[in-house]
């Protein structure tokens, strides 16, 4: 048995190894700060000599040797800092601490894309905050075909379109989830709850999803409200979405994806606000996407969805949908295109395609969307839709695919906007885009809409965007005693966002 004496020495000696091990990590990388530190200095002190030689020889120092030693110098600041940020994290990591001996932080904190994150040191439990702000202006100048149409005009105004705020974070290594309240909308005020989700990711490439969550289908809908190109995605689009695969919709699914495709699917129940009770609609939801281009010159792909909705209940009043969509803008709630009621349904299914494309500066994309509704003791009804659109961003940045959703991510500006003579001016984009919406199928006059948008995006920075959309366009839309209730519009719109 150890006497007291012997133990106190043992942890002497444990204390006294730990600690040299840590200051070995810290010696370590602050040699590597200093030698890159003094490669820096001599690179500097090279290209002055360099050029002072020249002068004094007399011999002129073209630009090109001017750029080459420039660029030798800008390439060392880099690694410097490089070296300097991850200096007290690599000591940290390579530290096991002990009782009774000094310990690097346990949290560490970043505010990587303004969002604030805390980690502890092995990165396998972490929790930030998220929210985002999309604060809409707009008006329109409406114009009914007659008396007969409805409605006979729409209100200018403003909407907080998205008002999020919430947190997601890690825990286990493998496991990741989201808790976040919205906040905005049309009923401004009313929280409720927009992503509530968990997801395991022990597998590599791969996602297992279960709760409140945003279901990745089609091209437009897995593409963040953050990065989309107009203030709204198009119509045909949220209706289909809307049916199975949108708003606060509860689900469980698994997606999956290499660098040549993506794939993924669903199983979702009703929106939160449905009363089970009485309604219990469910959808199976499916998405594939092959990309035979995907290098960072150039991205193309193509894929298709399918979303199968099935009515139970079978009871008057039970299995009946109604299809109806504004046109693509929030200001006012009133939908232009609305089927009514459709009643006795048996069944819902909606097949898309998808295309989408980048190279350098430009990007565009299109989607078709083909519905079929099946009907108790009544023939089917056949909708259709789709959308095509291209951008191009004035200043030179491009948009990157994001391969673990699908979709095209958002523009960062090489140039940020500041406000004095050092600031950029940011990033500046034009976008153009058609879209149709036919609603009109035996004896169910929804409505045929057409638009015709144009925009323009002013991205300030990383967290900040600016978005103007003029929207022209017109609904066809008659009912069984031949009266014309259709419109054209031209709508204007301004979207302040602020996003983390």
């Amino acid at each position: 048995m150890l006497r007291w004496g012997e133990k106190r020495n043992i942890r002497r000696s444990r204390m006294t190894a730990n600690a040299m091990s840590w200051k070995g990590v810290v010696r370590r990388e602050h040699g590597k700060f200093i030698s890159v530190s003094k490669a820096l200095l001599l690179g500097t002190i090279a290209f002055v000599g360099a050029v002072s030689t020249a002068q004094a020889s007399g011999q002129t120092v073209t630009p090109e040797q001017v750029e080459d030693l420039q660029k030798q110098i800008s390439v060392l600041e880099k690694k410097l800092e490089s070296v300097r940020q991850n200096t007290f994290l690599n000591a940290s990591a390579g530290y096991m601490p002990t009782k009774g001996t000094f310990a690097p932080p346990d949290v560490l904190v970043s505010m990587k894309g303004g969002s604030p994150r805390f980690c502890t040191a092995d990165g396998f439990n972490c929790v930030g905050i998220t929210g985002r702000l999309h604060f809409d202006v707009g008006g329109y100048n409406y114009t009914p075909n007659s008396a007969a149409t409805v409605p006979q005009d729409l209100q200018d105004g403003v909407n907080a379109r998205r008002a999020r705020i919430g947190i997601v974070g890690k825990f286990a290594r493998d496991w990741t989830y989201a808790l976040i309240g919205e906040f905005g909308g049309s009923q401004d005020g009313s929280g409720t709850i927009n992503n509530a989700f968990v997801s395991y990711r022990g597998f590599k490439n791969t996602s297992i999803d279960l709760g409140y969550m945003k279901v990745m289908w089609s091209l437009e809908q897995a593409t963040s409200s953050n990065n989309i190109t107009f203030m709204e995605r198009s119509s045909a689009q949220v209706m289909a979405a809307d049916l199975g695969a949108g708003g606060q919709r509860a689900a469980v699914g698994v997606t999956t994806y290499d660098k040549w495709w993506w794939a993924g699917a669903y199983l979702t129940g009703p929106e939160r606000a449905y009363d089970h009770s009485l309604r219990v609609p469910y959808s199976a939801v499916g998405r594939l996407v092959i990309t035979p281009i995907n290098t960072d010159v150039a991205t193309f792909l193509f894929g298709g969805e399918v979303l199968y909705l099935a009515e139970t209940g079978g009871a008057p009043g039970v299995n009946d949908i109604r299809l109806r969509e504004r046109i693509e803008l929030r200001i006012d709630p009133t939908r232009v295109l609305d089927t009514q009621t459709i009643q006795n349904v048996d069944d819902v299914r909606v097949l898309s395609a998808e295309v989408g494309g980048a190279i350098g500066s430009f990007h565009g994309q299109g989607e078709y969307f083909d519905y079929s509704v099946s009907r108790f003791g009544n023939s089917d009804l056949h909708f259709k839709g789709g959308y095509v659109q291209a951008g191009y961003i004035l200043t030179g940045e491009k948009r990157k695919y994001l391969q673990h959703d699908a979709a095209f991510g958002g523009v960062h500006p090489n140039n940020p906007f500041f406000w004095d003579v050092t600031g950029g001016i940011g990033a500046w984009e034009i976008a153009a885009r058609y879209s149709y919406m036919d609603l009109n199928d035996n004896l169910v006059f929804g409505g045929k809409q057409d638009n015709i948008t144009v925009g323009l995006n002013w991205y300030l920075n990383d967290n900040m965007r600016v978005m103007f959309n003029w929207i022209h366009g017109t609904v066809a839309k008659t009912n069984l005693a031949n009266q014309d209730l259709g419109a054209k519009w031209d709508a204007y719109a301004i979207r302040t966002q602020w996003a983390f």
